[in-house]
């Protein structure tokens, strides 16, 4: 009968891009399921979907974490991290109970569990206590818009380009403070995606860097590419990434990256990067210092990202997540 999916996961963050990209390249019938994936009642109104489309599909696929309270239909969905329960004050009374009562045990009941790096699928192996051999690493791609042939983007100064959202574990204070210790030139700035919040508008005056630092709001997909490879570097010290894609667009784009030497990061960056101690003011700014002061390593390390940037593609992705469901038929049918 095929494949049935969950498409409501689409959308512009990490989880609805990775839906996106994958689902477009499946043969799969949309679920229809209503309201959103993640609110608490989701898993008994995911079910009863599950229930009513029993005769329409053979197996259930979601590119997120959702998982149901109880289905026939065997199930396959993908868990990109356990951010809400690894990282301190992402998570709330809800998230906790939502991942001990139903992703645990959706780890469990599932035929696979899908995830996106090594760092995420020890994790979850660890976390649930599952068999290894059902949680399968089927990583992400970049796509083809994110090219060194793309036209730059061009505001009159150097910048280092900080793809962040606010929350804690994306490291900003460290990033400011390490810019303010560094030894940089006067006319490099920061360029932030997303809007400014008190707390970090704080944080610039008190550094005196308030003039320094300009705030893009939401930036278009469209215009991302552009944004990257007008940048000096790409500075993404996170303390924590289920797979971290800006690292592998930055890379796509010809952009020299500094990254976190912790969770997924370095298996994504590979040699072509400055990996950091994203603890350490100084080391941050001292790969700051560097990337401006040498053209040399600019360039090796926009050499290294693009040959690297290469191995990873939305295709291979697909038909990895392909393989795994058709297997999951297979024994279905016998």
């Amino acid at each position: 009968m095929g494949f049935i999916a969950d498409h409501r996961w689409e959308g512009r963050h990490g989880i609805g891009c990775f839906a996106i990209q994958v689902l477009r390249r499946l043969n799969v019938e949309r679920l229809g399921a209503q309201g959103k994936p993640f609110a608490p009642l989701d898993p008994l109104y995911l079910s009863i979907a599950l229930w009513k489309a029993r005769n329409q599909a053979s197996v259930f696929y979601s590119p997120g974490y959702n998982s149901p309270l109880f289905t026939l239909m065997p199930f396959v969905f993908t868990v990109h991290d356990l951010n809400h329960i690894d990282v301190k004050g992402s998570g709330s009374f809800l998230k906790s109970l939502y991942y001990d009562f139903v992703l645990k045990r959706g780890c469990q009941k599932a035929a696979y569990v899908l995830t996106v790096s090594e760092f995420s699928r020890n994790r979850i192996i660890d976390w649930a206590g599952v068999d290894p051999a059902k949680v399968v690493n089927v990583s992400e791609g970049v796509d083809p818009a994110y090219d060194p042939s793309v036209i730059p983007y061009s505001p009159g100064y150097p910048y280092f380009l900080i793809v962040s959202n606010r929350k804690r574990h994306k490291n900003e204070d460290g990033i400011v403070a390490a810019f303010a210790k560094a030894n940089l030139p006067s006319e490099l700035r920061m360029v932030f995606t997303g809007r400014a919040t008190p707390a970090l508008t704080d944080m610039l005056n008190r550094y005196g860097l308030a003039a320094r630092c300009v705030f893009m709001g939401s930036v278009p997909d469209s215009e991302m590419a552009s944004l990257y490879r007008g940048a000096t570097a790409l500075v993404f010290p996170s303390f924590y990434e289920g797979f971290g894609l800006p690292v592998l667009e930055a890379m796509a784009c010809g952009t020299p990256v500094i990254t976190s030497n912790r969770t997924s990061l370095p298996e994504i960056a590979g040699d072509a990067a400055l990996l950091v101690e994203p603890d350490s003011v100084d080391e941050i700014a001292d790969a700051m210092s560097r990337i401006t002061q040498d053209e040399a390593l600019r360039y090796e390390l926009s050499r290294r990202g693009l040959a690297r940037a290469r191995d990873f593609s939305w295709d291979k992705t697909a038909a990895r997540v392909e393989a795994i469901l058709q297997s999951v038929e297979a024994t279905v049918r016998t």
